[in-house]
């Protein structure tokens, strides 16, 4: 892609968006910078033309490339004029794989994303790979080029792939499919549309890994042209490649490779974590690591924060940090992961999903449930009956009433459900606030 002189938008100035406008003034293009913000710290920009608030179609004469954010709707005014005019539309992760040689492992799915990449990454330094690990997870991708690395792990999400065109990963993980999202997508389908746009590119000698326990991710295995990889939590029958869980060991047969991997020591509770190793245990050894080096990345690997991380234990009372439970899935996860009684603190900002799915879990596994936040009242009424329900305004309510209900053997619970913009500047805020909160108890 030869960018010099040409002239290039960039839409949107966060993290990459702010990120691709550096890259691109690097290589000589003509910027022109687009941000919703008035109040934009223009000091963090590179030179170019740069226009703050409302769209307006007349900042796209000349330009012949827009490189659009993730948190940019497709339905924005400038995207809607680029393509009437013809002007080509791509993403952050869309420019930086035209520029990386490394093979790219890509992660995506609705929970877990973080954990397979972090943990992949580690797997892959400890074969001694100089690698990258970045993405949707904070670093952008476009940061990965001119480093000199040997593997490429990145996070992907739908809002990033919406906006690809020959994006290739040499390896494509899809963990789960579940309600997400759903105040930017029409439904499950076109929420799983985007999501499968991870295998769109790849040829017969790339490899797809999927969840074989979920049927909306199997399903892809039909379609996709690469070779697929299941991961399961029983041994497939049909003996195709596959890594699965066999007593406290994974087993693998992958194309040629046969073994097991020792999981004795690996610290991550829940079935779901499960299913975490086996998919980044999977893309190592399809991208060549030891199986010894993968058994020592997996007994190493802390977790990440704010997912299922304990905080503290007090009078026999956990608390348990899941702020990035930002869905139903992944709140599921979490309770199906916890032992004991469980008071859940949940709440924040609805994205359009349903609440209902929670109420079997909740019955069994929880005795009050503290909701907050703007969603409150739309997931009482979704859990009414199924346990105790207190709702208050606050975060701080919720959780100083929580630790007030706790009884030692009890389990205080943030894992909300919603997003976190209605009190918080992000999940890693909110967990944040519920840490310094459980602390001065």
């Amino acid at each position: 892609m030869e960018l010099n002189g040409k002239r290039v938008m960039v839409i949107g100035l966060g993290a990459s968006g702010l990120a691709a406008a550096r890259f691109l003034a690097s290589r000589g293009a003509e910027l022109v910078m687009t941000d919703r913000r008035r109040d934009l710290d223009r000091s963090i920009l590179p030179g170019g033309e740069l226009h703050l608030g409302e769209d307006d179609p007349a900042w796209l004469a000349g330009v012949g490339l827009l490189v659009t954010s993730p948190g940019v709707p497709p339905g924005a005014i400038l995207l809607r004029e680029a393509a009437v005019r013809g002007i080509p539309v791509i993403g952050e992760i869309e420019l930086a794989a035209r520029f990386i040689d490394a093979p790219i492992a890509a992660i995506t799915g609705t929970n877990g994303k973080s954990t397979v990449t972090v943990l992949l990454g580690d797997m892959l330094k400890a074969a001694g790979r100089r690698t990258f690990v970045g993405g949707n997870l904070g670093t952008p991708l476009i940061e990965a080029v001119g480093g000199a690395y040997e593997a490429v792990v990145a996070e992907v999400s739908s809002f990033q792939l919406e906006s690809i065109d020959r994006f290739r990963p040499r390896v494509a993980i899809h963990l789960n499919l579940s309600d997400d999202h759903f105040d930017r997508y029409r439904g499950l389908d076109d929420y799983g549309a985007a999501k499968a746009r991870i295998f769109e590119n790849q040829r017969a000698d790339d490899f797809a890994i999927l969840n074989r326990d979920d049927p909306l991710v199997w399903k892809l295995a039909r379609t996709v042209k690469s070779q697929v990889i299941a991961f399961s939590l029983e041994r497939p029958g049909d003996g195709g490649s596959a890594i699965w869980l066999s007593g406290d060991r994974l087993e693998f047969h992958i194309g040629e490779k046969r073994g097991t991997l020792s999981i004795d020591q690996y610290r991550l509770a829940g079935r779901h974590n499960l299913q975490n190793a086996m998919a980044a245990a999977a893309a190592a050894l399809v991208l060549d690591a030891g199986a010894s080096v993968i058994e020592r990345a997996l007994r190493e690997f802390r977790g990440l924060p704010h997912r299922i991380a304990l905080v503290r234990e007090k009078d026999g009372v956990r608390y348990v940090d899941d702020s990035k439970a930002t869905n139903v899935g992944a709140v599921l996860e979490a309770l199906e992961a916890m032992r004991g009684p469980v008071i859940l603190i949940a709440g924040g900002v609805d994205k359009g999903g349903d609440y209902a799915p929670l109420r079997e879990v909740v019955q069994r596994k929880v005795k009050c449930a503290m909701l907050n936040g703007a969603a409150r009242e739309k997931i009482a009424h979704a859990l009414a009956g199924a346990a105790e329900i207190e709702v208050v305004t606050t975060f701080r309510e919720a959780v100083e009433g929580a630790a007030r209900r706790a009884r030692a053997g009890d389990t205080v619970l943030l894992s909300p459900a919603c997003s976190s913009f209605d009190q918080f500047k992000d999940y890693a805020e909110r967990g944040r606030a519920f840490e310094e909160l459980v602390r001065a108890l």
